[in-house]
């Protein structure tokens, strides 16, 4: 982005009318919420997600391309259709992920531990070399992948989401340092419990457990998450690379007992 170009829309606080993005995990619940509002503020969008969620999906209004996260071939081949069909891209938004898996760590079996971890890491590893040379190409390129709290807090029980999305991290500070000459920003969201289907079907006694730990003491909206993408993708954030954004009604910040 030149001088000029930065001073006339620094206050942008969402991505330009125009903007080229393509959204993995596009059918869930986070994916479909930012879509549809990157669709609202006039972005051109493709999502990509698995055969099998688009095979038994509610037909959305836009476009969905299959691309199974965990094999790089694919990943390239929907990333190079998606540039196609956009005429470039200007941000990545890598949403797509596994939470399922849940063991403690002495049972947890190698094979899901490597499976999760294909998914939620080296699927997005795929995703940013699929995407690096259609993103160089772009006037204010950015990538946002979404990590986790559990990332950074850790998950009992989900010993190989909590890796992969740490990893995550890591792989977030690691491509900004990298890219950082090819005016690519790569930054991150690190969600707590917030308000997808699948937090929603959780029982009741479960949803409860985990919001003991949240200070705020609600569950958050995928709005709330949908927002803070959108920034990190905006003229607004033209400063911030290789950061990961907390987004977990303060858990991260003391113990809950201090606020009740």
């Amino acid at each position: 982005m030149s001088q000029q170009t930065g001073e006339s829309h620094g206050w942008s606080t969402v991505p330009h009318r125009g903007s080229r993005v393509v959204v993995t995990g596009a059918l869930g619940g986070l994916g479909r919420g930012l879509t549809q509002a990157l669709r609202d503020l006039g972005a051109a969008v493709i999502g990509l997600d698995h055969p099998a969620a688009l095979s038994a999906a509610v037909p959305t209004d836009g476009e969905v391309l299959a691309a199974d996260i965990t094999d790089p071939s694919a990943v390239r081949a929907a990333v190079d259709t998606a540039a196609d069909r956009l005429g470039g891209i200007d941000a990545v938004i890598g949403a797509a992920g596994v939470v399922d898996t849940i063991h403690r760590a002495e049972t947890f079996s190698y094979e899901a531990f490597t499976s999760d971890l294909d998914a939620n890491l080296s699927g997005q590893f795929a995703l940013a070399r699929a995407a690096f040379t259609h993103l160089q190409q772009a006037e204010s390129p950015a990538i946002v992948f979404v990590a986790s709290q559990a990332g950074l807090d850790g998950l009992p029980g989900q010993v190989s989401y909590a890796a992969s999305k740490a990893g995550l991290i890591g792989l977030t500070t690691s491509l900004a340092s990298e890219w950082i000459g090819d005016r690519i920003r790569v930054n991150a969201v690190a969600p707590g419990m917030f308000g997808t289907p699948k937090v929603l079907a959780m029982p009741q006694s479960a949803r409860d457990r985990m919001l003991a730990t949240v200070p705020m003491g609600r569950i958050g909206t995928v709005d709330e998450v949908v927002g803070p993408i959108l920034f990190l993708l905006s003229p607004a954030a033209g400063y911030i690379t290789g950061r990961t954004l907390r987004l977990d009604g303060g858990a991260g910040i003391a113990l809950t007992g201090l606020f009740r």
